[in-house]
């Protein structure tokens, strides 16, 4: 079984890369039947000498490869027919910015294979960069914070080299006594709730966030039991959340008036309630002046997001009176970072993870007989056809 890892060629440019040199190595290393050729690249965060200083090999030579690795959507003209590939697609969600790459993985008879369902068998993502996004989303939460009061002025996470960089530089600050409130436990949340504990911001509960006052900096993580309720007035729980999301109503709004700023780390599914409206934020009681959206739900769930920010630009304010966008550092402004491909920021400590991952979870699988139905689930495309699972999207396809 030969795999390519394949350069990156979407705008803006990517750094990322599926396997890190040393995460080669353990391939072939453990699977004397894998072969690896890493495609070379001027952007991919690992040279191409460093790949070639763990013996891979680093040629144009991705038409002699079976298996296919990227991370983001490969332009439809750089498609090679009959392969296999393995990147985000963008597309289980009907996105209808890649309906024509769908088409064009359909009519190449591709099989795909898209990260963002690479399953356990109970349904567990296996794969992903959601940590980085919320370590980087943190980061740049408290960057936003600083620069829109004047307190301090923070590096951009671009232009440092890993987490313990960012989290040496936050420890240089010194923050007013705010709350910080944080939804989702995933790896988003979870990534996002490391960078508050390195600094060493006191985690209170609930019940003391939303009654007591601090003389310090606090913050509390809430999952959706906390932030939503059931429309009925019956004691609901997460499962029933995730099953009936049409059945709840939103809870966040308590968190509105004594929150100063809002890390979003959370899952937001189809039917659930939005956390907050426009109409929530024009309120005089609605206190958070600061917004870091890492789930960048554009118009969803958190309405301060009207778009996605970018790296290069990643601020900008929202007038909750006009329901527009306005200069983030006005005082009635709502400072908003809602950049949408954050782990590109510190592509080596994110491919580094997302490789040990892939490694762990998908490489057997290839030599294995895919026992545990990892590459049958996360298999879209088959024979030029969509795969059961993924009919679906057949009418997506089709109009």
């Amino acid at each position: 079984m030969k795999f390519g890892i394949i350069r990156e060629r979407k705008n803006p440019p990517d750094r990322r890369v599926v396997l890190s040199p040393e995460a080669c190595q353990k391939v072939v290393t453990n699977q004397p039947k894998a072969e690896i050729i890493v495609e070379p690249s001027p952007i991919r965060v690992f040279s191409d000498d460093e790949y070639t200083a763990k013996g891979i090999e680093v040629a144009s030579k991705m038409e002699e490869c079976d298996v296919l690795l990227g991370v983001k959507e490969v332009p439809i003209e750089s498609l090679i027919p009959n392969k296999k590939y393995f990147f985000f697609s963008h597309t289980i969600k009907e996105q209808p910015y890649n309906k024509k790459l769908l088409r064009a993985v359909l009519e190449k008879n591709i099989e795909l294979y898209d990260h963002e369902v690479i399953t356990n068998k109970k349904e567990q993502r296996l794969v992903a960069f959601g940590r980085y996004a919320g370590i980087v989303g943190a980061y740049n939460g408290l960057r936003t914070y600083g620069l829109k009061y004047g307190l301090y002025e923070l590096p951009k996470a671009e232009n440092l080299a890993n987490q313990q960089e960012l989290i040496a530089e936050l420890n240089k600050i010194t923050l007013p006594n705010i709350k910080i409130i944080l939804t989702g436990r995933g790896r988003v949340g979870n990534g996002a709730r490391e960078m508050l504990d390195a600094m060493h911001i006191k985690k209170v509960n609930v019940t003391q966030y939303l009654e007591d006052s601090f003389d310090e900096p606090v913050y509390c993580q809430i999952d959706a039991s906390d932030y939503n309720k059931r429309k009925d007035g019956v004691r609901g729980n997460k499962v029933d959340f995730f099953t009936n999301p049409e059945e709840y109503k939103s809870n966040f709004y308590r968190f509105t008036q004594v929150s100063d700023f809002f890390i979003a780390g959370h899952f937001y599914g189809q039917g659930a309630p939005y956390l907050f409206t426009r109409e929530d934020a024009k309120k005089e009681d609605f206190k958070i002046k600061v917004v870091a959206d890492v789930s960048c739900d554009i118009d969803g769930p958190v309405a301060t997001t009207i778009k996605p920010s970018t790296i290069a630009d990643p601020i900008y304010g929202y007038d909750p009176i006009t329901e527009s966008e306005t200069d983030y550092k006005n005082e009635s402004a709502i400072a908003v970072m809602a950049v949408d491909n954050l782990p590109c920021e510190i592509p080596q400590d994110a491919s580094e993870g997302f490789g040990q991952a892939f490694v762990k979870n998908v490489i057997p699988a290839f030599f294995n007989g895919d026992k545990d139905g990892v590459l049958e689930r996360a298999r879209m495309t088959k024979n030029g056809k969509l795969t059961p699972r993924y009919s679906y999207l057949t009418d997506f396809v089709a109009l």
